[in-house]
């Protein structure tokens, strides 16, 4: 980094994207301040570099030391933090994060002269839908009711209210909206890290005839780190990929260590019939369904994005799949997980 008085803020930073973001910025030679939860295990990841401060988003006090900082430098607030929940019925909790914290977070980049830019991570979730044969664009208005879930409708009402903030105060802000993560160092082991580990280790004999857009995580960092310093006040902007089907997703995969690929690959209409039966039945046995509804609503949306917008303003860049899955296989396979 060109500027020894800049230091960069990054919530959720132990996270899978932000503790990507983290290490990047440390990689480049900048400074970071992470925030994260009290006792946070994912802690040990952090580079020895990085600047730890523990608080809760929704607390505003407890942020206070994470906002202070040195006379004469300059800081940017990567805000990345939030829960992430597959459970569409509401949850305070998920609105008190995301959406209260994010306001407590503009509330504190006003309020310190020394704040320079926000950006806020949303999700290309808090956009609504559009038909198969149009390619998802930005918009400038997000509406909780327009979209699906807990989690999106969280991320629309969150992204509005930065909005809002740079038109009606002046915060200097810009909102970026990945699409699916993917790639290596997914410490917490989300879905799509499972998914693979059945995959590759031939434990998933059919898969679903439908498409993705996933993004590897370490494109993801670096296009939010370039909107810091490249992204306009009050804009939004896409980083998605081009869409992959799980069959090309599966073969990839399984090109990356070798075994069998997946031969057969149901429609979502009938997986969808037999998952509203498995629902019934886990609500009775009181466990958690393999798969939901919900879920096969969101894979069947429209996958298309429009992510010029970043690649013109941000240098945003995707690498080709194979790369990101094969690099995700070996990152795996070297944390014990296919053994």
């Amino acid at each position: 980094m060109e500027n020894d008085n800049h230091m960069y803020l990054v919530t959720g930073a132990a996270g899978y994207l932000g503790l990507t973001v983290t290490k990047q910025l440390i990689a480049q030679g900048a400074k970071v301040r992470a925030f994260i939860l009290p006792n946070d295990p994912a802690r040990r990841y952090l580079p020895a570099e990085v600047e730890v401060y523990e608080g809760d988003l929704t607390n505003k006090e407890s942020m206070l030391p994470f906002f202070t900082l040195p006379e004469s430098t300059q800081g940017y607030v990567l805000h990345i933090a939030s829960i992430v929940s597959s459970n569409p019925e509401w949850s305070k909790r998920v609105f008190d994060v995301n959406v209260g914290g994010t306001k407590n977070i503009i509330e504190l980049c006003l309020a310190t002269s020394a704040i320079r830019k926000m950006v806020y991570c949303s999700s290309t979730g808090a956009i609504p839908d559009q038909p198969r044969s149009i390619a998802i664009a930005e918009t400038d208005h997000f509406d909780p009711s327009l979209v699906p879930g807990c989690y999106s409708q969280s991320k629309a009402m969150a992204t509005q209210a930065v909005l809002d903030t740079c038109r009606q105060k002046g915060l200097h802000a810009c909102v970026v909206h990945p699409s699916g993560i993917m790639g290596p160092g997914d410490y917490a082991h989300g879905e799509l890290t499972q998914t693979l580990v059945r995959i590759v280790k031939g434990e998933l004999r059919i898969g679903l005839d439908c498409d993705f857009n996933l993004c590897d995580v370490r494109d993801l960092a670096d296009g939010i780190i370039k909107a810091a310093t490249h992204g306009r006040d009050g804009e939004c902007y896409i980083l998605a990929n081009e869409p992959v089907t799980f069959k090309q997703f599966s073969d990839m995969a399984i090109g990356a260590v070798g075994g069998k690929r997946i031969r057969v690959f149901l429609s979502i209409p009938v997986v969808m019939t037999g998952v509203k039966i498995m629902e019934r039945m886990a609500k009775i046995w009181g466990k958690k369904p393999i798969l939901t509804t919900f879920y096969l609503v969101n894979v069947a949306r429209n996958n298309r994005f429009d992510y010029s917008k970043a690649q013109t303003e941000l240098g945003y860049r995707t690498r080709p799949y194979v790369d990101t899955i094969t690099d995700h296989v070996r990152w795996m396979k070297e944390e014990g997980l296919l053994s």
